[in-house]
């Protein structure tokens, strides 16, 4: 019996990928990495297998492979995960883009014991990896929130498959999707027309921070009202990170809050950034959860944001 390392698994997935692909009609869609949803999967758990072996040099990386960890490009041997990472908790939610060849997770690993928040984005093209970004939360100074008891399972509803009769195209999930921080910046979700349902949530490295199950007070029980001024937030940065059309989500990287004071512990003025996946079908958005982080001001994303008139 074949025993199927992290590098079987991936090259296995894009051979059924290539497969698949010269199968269908010549004038069929395809992905620009011709990866399909079991390919993209595939990749996402041998990267992070590498990453538990602190071996990574079995993965197929391209010649020009583009890296990033907390924004800062480096090359593969200097990632510090690669080397700190010693266990996967059993959360683990994937952002599957086929059409860009994108393999996003958003994942609580523990670094000798003690528990973080690991977003990874990457890139397939041409059978190897040519992008690979990382962003890790280890505190609740980093990520202002830090509920790692909230983070055992994905939610039923992130993981729900819609039917196909209710999936928006991919254009109108991203157009909704983007309400979300015109919203933050309006400081009034209604004014900005973000279509939430009466049970929609927001889940924010744990914690309910908006929706039915939220603690905090009763006016963070409805999402769509709830009240959000305060936060010092000027133009937010935004970047659609991935689209995942067949399981309704639009995943966005967004910052703001250049201008904040330092937060107690932290030597300059800092700068939120969130990943956030946006759960979207039948024109509405039913979740939003995030994983976010504390940074400096002016450390950026190490990647194109999207242009925003």
């Amino acid at each position: 019996m074949m025993i199927k390392t992290p590098l079987t698994i991936l090259t296995l997935a894009l051979g059924w990928a290539i497969a698949a692909t010269a199968a269908q009609p010549a004038n069929a869609p395809t992905s620009a990495a011709a990866c399909d949803r079991e390919c993209l999967r595939g990749a996402i758990t041998a990267y992070l297998d590498a990453l538990a072996r602190h071996d990574v040099s079995r993965l197929p990386l391209a010649e020009k492979v583009r890296i990033t960890e907390d924004s800062i490009e480096k090359t593969i041997d200097k990632v510090g995960i690669v080397r700190s990472i010693t266990k996967f908790r059993g959360y683990r939610q994937d952002f599957l883009d086929e059409r860009e060849g994108i393999a996003g997770s958003d994942v609580v690993v523990e670094e000798n014991g003690a528990p973080a928040l690991l977003v990874v984005r990457l890139k397939i093209a041409g059978e190897k990896i040519i992008e690979v970004e990382t962003v890790t939360t280890r505190s609740r100074l980093e990520g202002s929130i830090f509920n790692i008891d909230g983070l055992e399972n994905t939610t039923a509803a992130m993981n729900y498959a819609p039917k196909k009769s209710q999936l928006n195209s991919r254009e109108e999930m991203i157009r909704i999707a983007l309400l979300y921080p015109a919203g933050l910046e309006a400081e009034s979700m209604a004014q900005a027309g973000a279509p939430f349902t009466p049970e929609a949530f927001r889940l924010e490295n744990g914690e309910f921070m908006a929706g039915p199950d939220c603690k905090r007070n009763e006016a963070c029980k409805n999402i769509s009202t709830q009240p959000m001024g305060g936060s010092n937030r000027g133009k937010i940065e935004r970047r659609v990170a991935a689209v995942d059309e067949r399981m309704g989500i639009v995943w966005l990287r967004l910052a703001w809050g250049g201008d904040r004071p330092a937060r107690e512990g932290m030597s300059q003025k800092s700068q939120l950034v969130v990943w956030e996946s946006f759960k979207i079908y039948d024109g509405k958005i039913h979740a939003v959860e995030a994983f976010m982080k504390n940074v400096p001001v002016g450390v950026g994303s190490g990647w194109p944001q999207l242009n925003m008139p």
